[in-house]
């Protein structure tokens, strides 16, 4: 099953394998050392411990478990350890290697007048702390320091995005799989990440002009340079660009959470920030000329999406911060994260105005703690920064220049603020080269198949694989091929088609479509602007929508209880979709519909209740309106396909549907009204809701298939948009409103019971209510001409109009289970008296989360 959390999974894996196709060069002379120093008596961590190389100021202090890490080139042979209160060690160390040296401290007692004093750790308080008091006047001076606070402000932003095979060994570089690779082993670099060697496989590199004016509020970036590892014949590279901005976004210490990796950690100068860490003053120190108070944090539970590091605050009235250093414990629940790190440091541009100058994330991602992973970074700098000098509307209103991504390497080498690596700057020509090797593009043939569903054959593909076979008791058994041109085709121009036969009805089903894009983007940019026209026959479940899934889909054919009641549609579309770069759309067409009974499923008007006056088809011209916002939308957009990657924004749909009786041989008039909200709801720690807020109603007079037929669900996978233990045709509204509430804790429990933290488990709760009825205009009772609502072979009812009460079920779930696989105990909470329901039900889904 293609869902939006197996898009994801594809592309790490996709990742992953990319970079089994990159390698590099080992710096013997870096001693690197990590490890733990903790109390001999005890076993505990031993936080703040001064961790430096004998003889030299080169040194770290441990975090608050007590891990360290500390590198040089010099050649030193001893490291010392030394604590308040502690015995000091001195131990040996091996020149130019990668160690792991862990050491346990002892007390160290004193005798005075007989009185023997010996250390112990206080307990932590809020009150009387200058620590708390210092951040409290940090919190205080949030909304002074804050670059919004600015009437204006702009300069030049340098941003390089990196991807990087790490953890490379000299075992992995002599694989007889990689043995026509080798030359990729040359761009090896060791100096990035500390203690490991990595393999630079994706980098991008973006050089633009920012402005900002406070009143007003406009803000404008022009793009003046780009350029980027071209892998656009195996995968969209915008798209894996804005997924990446998705993952890093943009930090803001002094915003109440930091949003990284789809996750909400708390910030360390949150409003509320002292009752989720300890802070400890460690020293005050100059930061490049500027005196500042030395802060170190911990979250006071190790196990809560919460930061660790260092903060240095100005030594002045502002309480500014100058920099921050942040990291996070290795005991949250945080998926695939072996290491990450976020650095920011920020400038003084006059007496009490800061910005940050640059801004670093790095994370180490993999499928367990040792063993190869994938090294990601995103550094931004930004230089020549001008305050409180506004442009004008004119300038905000001008539509910004094209991109240049004809800059010469020399160019680049002048206009970045900051140089490349060697194995960065080979990293360009190294991919190029990977490209081709005949072995590499059948690796990614394979993966496309698997993942995506699609093979390709030049212009032509053909999937996807999983509708191949299907079954379900109308058509029986169920075979389908069929595919679609590629870009190699047209960029602009997309033909799709397919045929299914089913050996049950036999019957053919078959479906054409062109895709045309109208502006000067291809039809999967965005902004898209395309045109769609399509015929199709096929089957349809009443009520059954699913999201990136196609009803026959082979692992969809086991379904509980009955399922013979389908549709066959005969269905031509012309529509024209038009995207706009504030993400707000509108999509236009014109749909003619013919439905007609199959399986079980009769039409029959209330005033004919016998089988020769049944009605073999209704027929219906609809024009069809609906508009779209999403502002600042992000998305992964594949080759064909996008996927929604949700933020704090709210995304807006309103669709009207109208027929006008005898308007291309339409049987009714009528219009249908809907409209839709979705907001995603950061409550960290305690993790984040997802909420649908939907409603519609019909206006005129129609049988029930031109009704609102509830979304219901008679698999066995949890279907998020769908009420999971409906039954197909069982409500039917035309008028309606629905709420669906899914909030997922991201272990916020389990990670404070011991078993349950090992497994990384996650608690996840959903509610789902719908009101609704069908009006006495729609009443099949009131109104003979109408349809009668489906009925069992033995005459009972099987379709239902809502009463006075909502239909409700809730569930209990739990997620991440081997890192994908969640798992929901459902309960329906009435309408139990109708036929085939049950009260409970078990449902999984895939899940692919950090």
């Amino acid at each position: 099953m293609h869902d939006f959390n197996q898009k994801k999974t594809h592309l790490i894996v996709a990742f992953i394998f990319y970079a089994i196709c990159s390698s590099v060069q080992i710096f013997a002379q870096t001693t690197t050392i990590r490890g733990a120093v903790t109390d001999a008596k005890t076993g505990e961590g031993i936080p703040f411990v001064n961790v430096f190389f004998d003889g030299t100021t080169i040194g770290k202090t441990t975090d608050f478990n007590g891990q360290y890490f500390i590198e040089t080139n010099e050649k030193i042979s001893r490291l010392r350890f030394t604590n308040l209160g502690y015995k000091n060690e001195l131990k040996d160390i091996l020149y130019g290697q990668s160690q792991i040296l862990s050491v346990k401290m002892t007390l160290e007692a004193k005798v005075l007048k007989e009185v023997k004093v010996s250390g112990e750790k206080k307990r932590y308080r809020n009150k009387d702390n200058p620590a708390v008091e210092l951040i409290r006047l940090v919190i205080d001076h949030k909304k002074d320091n804050r670059k919004e606070q600015i009437s204006a402000y702009q300069y030049e932003k340098y941003e390089k995005v990196q991807f990087a095979l790490s953890n490379i060994s000299e075992k992995f570089m002599k694989k007889k799989y990689l043995k026509q690779f080798q030359f990729i082993f040359d761009n090896l670099d060791s100096n990035q990440m500390p203690g490991k060697v990595i393999l630079p496989m994706y980098l991008k590199e973006t050089l633009s002009d920012y402005y900002y004016r406070k009143d007003p509020k406009e803000v404008k970036e022009i793009i003046k340079g780009s350029r980027k590892v071209d892998f656009d014949e195996l995968i969209n590279n915008d798209g894996m660009g804005t997924f990446v901005a998705y993952l890093y976004q943009d930090v803001d210490i002094y915003d109440n959470t930091v949003p990284i990796l789809t996750n909400a950690f708390i910030s360390p100068i949150s409003d509320n920030g002292p009752l989720f860490y300890r802070y400890y003053i460690k020293d005050t120190v100059l930061v490049e000329k500027t005196m500042c108070y030395h802060m170190v944090f911990y979250p006071r539970n190790k196990s809560d999406f919460n930061f660790q590091g260092e903060l240095y605050i100005t030594y002045d009235s502002n309480y500014a911060v100058r920099k921050s250093e942040l990291t996070v414990s290795p005991d949250i629940n945080l998926n695939f994260v072996k290491e990450l790190t976020l650095t920011q440091d920020y400038e003084q541009i006059k007496p009490g105005e800061w910005l940050v100058n640059y801004d670093n994330i790095s994370i180490d991602f993999g499928l367990g703690k040792k063993g190869l992973g994938i090294y990601g970074q995103r550094a931004v700098s930004y230089k020549n920064i001008v305050i409180d000098q506004p442009m004008p509307d004119s300038f905000y209103n001008a539509s910004a220049p094209l991109t240049d991504t004809s800059l010469t390497d020399s160019q680049w080498d002048e206009r970045r603020h900051y140089d490349l690596t060697a194995s960065e700057k080979g990293v360009y020509s190294m991919v190029d080269s990977i490209q081709r090797v005949p072995a590499f593009k059948r690796f990614m043939n394979i993966l496309t198949l698997v993942f995506a569903g699609y093979k390709e054959l030049g212009i032509f593909e053909i999937g996807p694989v999983s509708t191949f076979y299907s079954y379900n008791p109308v058509e029986g058994s169920r075979i389908r091929l069929g595919g679609r041109t590629t870009p190699k085709f047209n960029p602009y121009l997309r033909f799709e088609s397919y045929a299914a036969y089913g050996f049950g009805d036999e019957k053919w089903k078959y479906y054409f479509g062109v895709t045309k894009a109208l502006g000067k983007k291809s039809f999967v940019e965005f902004p898209q602007k395309n045109l769609l026209i399509s015929y199709q026959y096929e089957t349809k479940i009443p009520g059954q929508e699913l999201q990136f899934v196609q009803e026959d889909n082979a692992l969809l054919s086991i379904k509980r209880g009955k399922n013979d009641k389908l549709l066959y549609n005969k269905t031509f579309n012309i529509s024209y979709l038009s995207e706009f770069e504030n993400h707000f759309s509108f999509e236009a067409g014109i749909q003619h519909l013919v439905q007609s009974p199959a399986g079980s499923l009769y039409f029959n008007k209330v005033e004919y209740n016998d089988a020769e006056n049944r009605i073999s088809s209704i027929t219906n011209t609809v024009l069809n309106l609906s508009v779209r916002f999403a502002p600042h939308e992000q998305f992964y957009q594949g080759k064909n396909y996008r996927i929604p990657m949700f933020n704090q924004y709210p995304i807006i749909e309103i669709r009207l549907t109208a027929s006008e009786k005898k308007f291309l041989n339409s049987d009714y008039t009528y219009k249908n009204l809907y409209a839709s909200l979705f907001k995603r709801i950061n409550i960290a720690p305690f993790g984040y809701t997802d909420l649908t807020i939907e409603g519609g109603k019909v206006f005129g007079r129609v049988p029930y298939p031109l009704l609102q037929i509830h979304r219901a669900n008679q698999t066995y996978s949890y279907q998020l948009q769908s009420y999971n233990l409906m039954n197909f045709l069982e409500f039917i509204s035309d008028q309606w409103v629905s709420l669906n509430a899914q909030h997922y804790f991201n272990g916020f429990f389990f990670n404070k019971i011991p078993l349950l933290k090992r497994l990384k488990w996650r608690e996840v709760i959903s509610l789902k209510m719908l009101y609704g009825n069908i009006t006495d205009n729609n009443d099949p009772q009131k109104h003979t001409e109408l349809f009668k609502l489906p009925i069992e072979s033995n005459g009972q009812l099987i379709t239902y109009s809502l009463e006075r009460k909502p239909y409700i079920e809730a569930s209990v779930g739990v997620s991440n289970i081997f890192k994908v696989i969640r798992i929901d105990l459902i309960r329906r909470l009435n309408y139990l008296n109708n036929e085939h329901v049950a009260e409970y039900g078990i449902r999984a889904r895939a899940k692919f989360d950090f």
